[in-house]
């Protein structure tokens, strides 16, 4: 059993919220991340100001009144799309200068550092926008070339204007945890906590950290790798935080992935609770491993993305869900169900082929099935998930083998309907259809060492030569042979494993 060492963190991020970048303190607990905005009070001036008045501090560039910062000059060099990257607002018509409204993430402005919403621009390359109205603006920030200079000055009047994001109001997040005794944890639904007048103030998020995915790279792009991603448990919403530079963020992803991870065992407990309360004892399912990772999927075109997925492993079934299955309810409707032991591991390391910084950790799958192979590829985040999931995919395959035993299906030799029985100890069995009550219709039996050669056509036959008198035997299976193939390949697997000849 594994012993964590949990991590307690804080500092300064910025978290994207409303399409722009807000400051945050950010406090790492062993069960919850707060996010706590910072004051601003500054920033915000008269609503009454007016910006047509003499008295308005928006024609000066010296910002005499002390009420408007000073005028800056900045240079920004467009990209090859999406342009500067900024919305306006403003114009001569509506008696207001023009301001920079929004900074999308990512773009030339947000990359250039030195421009904020609630800058007005005063001039373009020279070009004098004082003004100008909205669409002479637009025309002139359009036609600027590649490298843009901006004469800004940022109005602290103009706040009111632009309402500040609410971490409270405007982060989504899903608070709705099951609640059980079994369920142990922290008093936290996900909304800011109110422990002292002093607190109650605060702009502040409190966000539970059992069950989230911290991932990086998945849904955004990370150019500059200093962004975090958690994800919901219900798979509905993500929290991205940026930080000031890659080692940063390689500090915050650590300490946060590790307080997940540590969380796992009251998820198995409180699972493993209610599918032992709704069945019988020697039927329900019993939970081994769970844990969110990243599903590559096909686009059109040709196109591949990964998703973010639930993976949980029982004793015999691999089941994917599109969020944390707190309940029977949603536990009873997975995306998918593969059996284990129909199940192959296949691939486990870089998806590069060699361990090259920066290149995605996956594993894949192969399961047999009547329709012939399915074939599922996962990314994970670290080495410590890739171990994990690879050591749990394998030794469930092999424990399922010794726990089912036995596999059998009714087919056609040589013209005669048979049963073709798989035993894990046993080896192979064909017994005559139907079956003898006294069981004295056994045709052949072989043990696993006698078998020389196995193949199929992957349609409907299944060929088997144990090198005896009767030669290769062509078995009929009236369906797809893959996961008979695939059983039998589990079988050999676990017992030579059992037999120390497999590591």
């Amino acid at each position: 059993m594994a012993v964590w060492t949990r991590a307690d963190k804080n500092g300064q991020l910025d978290l994207l919220l409303r399409d722009r970048w807000i400051r945050v303190s950010a406090e790492l607990t062993r069960e919850t991340l707060t996010l706590t905005a910072e004051a601003e009070a500054s920033d915000f001036g008269s609503p009454g100001s007016s910006y047509g008045s003499p008295g308005s501090s928006f024609g000066s560039r010296q910002g005499e009144d002390g009420s408007s910062e000073a005028v800056r000059k900045v240079r920004v060099v467009k990209q090859e799309s999406g342009g500067l990257g900024i919305s306006i607002k403003g114009g001569r018509e509506n008696r207001m200068p023009i301001l920079i409204s929004k900074i999308f993430p990512g773009l030339a402005a947000d990359q250039s550092r030195a421009l904020r919403v609630g800058d007005a621009i005063l001039s373009v390359n020279g070009n004098d926008l004082r003004e100008a109205t909205h669409d002479l603006a637009v025309q002139a920030l359009k036609k600027a070339g590649k490298e843009v200079t901006l004469e800004v000055k940022y109005i602290r009047e103009v706040s009111p204007l632009f309402k500040k994001p609410s971490l409270v109001a405007d982060l989504p997040w899903d608070g709705v945890r099951p609640q059980s005794p079994s369920y142990s944890g922290s008093d936290d639904s996900g909304s800011p906590k109110h422990s002292s007048s002093s607190s109650s103030s605060k702009d502040r998020k409190v966000i539970s950290l059992k069950m989230c995915f911290i991932s990086r790279n998945l849904t955004m792009p990370d150019l500059e790798n200093r962004l975090l991603e958690l994800h919901s448990p219900d798979g509905q919403h993500t929290v991205v935080l940026r930080c000031k530079d890659g080692p940063s963020a390689n500090s915050w992803f650590t300490a946060v992935h590790t307080n997940i991870a540590a969380l796992l065992p009251q998820t198995l407990a409180h699972i493993n609770a209610y599918l032992a309360a709704s069945s019988s004892a020697s039927t329900h399912p019993h939970l081994k491993h769970i844990g969110w990772l990243a599903e590559q999927v096909q686009l059109e075109g040709g196109r591949q993305q990964y998703r973010p997925v639930v993976m949980a492993l029982t004793e015999k079934d691999i089941l994917l869900f599109e969020s944390v299955p707190w309940s029977r309810e949603s536990w009873s409707v997975p995306l998918l169900t593969h059996p284990l032991l129909a199940t192959r591991l296949v691939h486990s390391g870089s998806a590069r082929g060699s361990p090259a910084q920066g290149s995605d950790l996956v594993f894949a799958t192969r399961t047999g099935t009547g329709r012939g192979i399915e074939s599922h590829i996962f990314r994970v985040e670290t080495h410590w998930d890739l171990s994990s999931w690879t050591r749990a995919l394998v030794q469930g395959a092999h424990a399922a083998a010794e726990l089912i035993k036995e596999v059998s299906i009714g087919c056609t030799l040589n013209r005669q309907d048979v049963r073709l029985t798989l035993h894990y100890e046993k080896g192979f069995t064909v017994t005559r259809e139907p079956a003898d009550p006294s069981g004295g219709a056994v045709l052949f039996r072989y043990p696993y060492e006698k078998l020389k050669m196995s193949a199929d056509d992957g349609i409907r036959n299944l060929y088997l030569d144990f090198g005896g008198p009767e030669g290769e035997m062509v078995f009929d299976l009236h369906s797809g042979p893959k996961p008979v193939v695939f059983v039998l390949h589990s079988f050999l697997s676990a017992k030579l494993t059992r037999m120390g000849l497999l590591t």
